[in-house]
């Protein structure tokens, strides 16, 4: 019987990510013997042989990424049981375990852009790369209004991928070495579709939000995120920065409720939500 491993199911994985495809759609060769997965439009996906439980489990939450189509916006978030990202001072390496690290370096090398707020490149001073597992690094995305940032961030000196530097019309010199974009923002805070908008000139449509809480906030109050990935550890913060901080509802149903999946991911929790259908009225 036909038996597929990790290394095979990840270069899958990225083989429909480059090629575009969109579900539904058959991955590999279906003239030899294990190579082949056909997806249906939910994302279905059936594999006439063995699999791993961690085979399985890729599948599951990559193929939509994947095959998400031109036009994908994915987040992710690390959290506590309690729901904070970090400590009141900011400190999250790592609130999360190495197997949800692993699955965002995945995540990054299926987009094409990964966009962070400066808050997050100020506290972690992350390089954004796909240093855990085989693929291209995104183009870096930073969102600066005010260009705060200082020039001796990690991303802003290697040349390892692109970096954007996003800026207000009246901000400061951004670093040597990064493209600086300037885009019109209201009280420090960019227009989420804006800056979608502008990546999109640049043929930059598949896109992961990584952070901060923030950011990632303000993507999903615009009703901009296709999905939402929710790695939740089994910690307790106790007070911090919140992972989300959405605008106030008065009834619950107004929450947004999505389709979920989940799955254990090393010592944590992972979440899938879908929110294409949570945004309709």
């Amino acid at each position: 019987m036909p038996v597929m491993d990790d290394d095979y199911a990840w270069q899958l994985i990225q083989d429909a990510r480059n090629s575009r495809r969109v579900a539904p759609a058959t991955l590999g060769d279906m003239n030899v013997q294990r190579t082949s997965i056909v997806i249906d439009e939910s994302y279905g996906w059936q594999f006439d042989g063995e699999l791993s439980v961690s085979v399985a489990a890729l599948l599951d939450t990559l193929l939509p990424v994947a095959l998400g189509g031109p036009d994908f916006v994915i987040a992710q978030l690390g959290q506590s049981l309690d729901g904070r990202i970090a400590t009141e001072s900011g400190h999250s390496h790592y609130v999360t375990g190495e197997a949800s690290r692993v699955h965002l370096h995945r995540l990054r090398a299926l987009v094409d852009a990964v966009i962070v707020g400066a808050g997050t490149v100020a506290a972690d001073d992350p390089q954004l790369t796909v240093r855990h597992v085989p693929g291209a690094n995104p183009v870096r995305v930073v969102i600066d209004p005010r260009a705060r940032l200082a020039a001796d961030r990690k991303l802003f000196n290697d040349a390892s991928a692109s970096t954007l530097h996003v800026v207000g019309p009246h901000a400061p010199a951004s670093p040597p070495g990064v493209e600086r974009v300037v885009l019109g923002c209201d009280d420090e805070a960019m227009d989420p579709a804006a800056i979608l908008g502008l990546l999109a000139e640049r043929g930059l449509t598949r896109v992961l939000v990584e952070g901060g809480g923030v950011t990632i906030s303000r993507f999903l109050d615009a009703g901009l995120l296709d999905r939402l990935h929710v790695v939740v550890a089994p910690m307790l913060i106790g007070s911090g920065r919140p992972a989300l901080s959405l605008a106030p509802i008065e009834k619950l149903h107004s929450a947004l409720r999505p389709s979920c999946k989940s799955q254990v991911m090393g010592d944590d929790m992972f979440f899938d939500l879908d929110l294409r259908a949570s945004y309709q009225p």
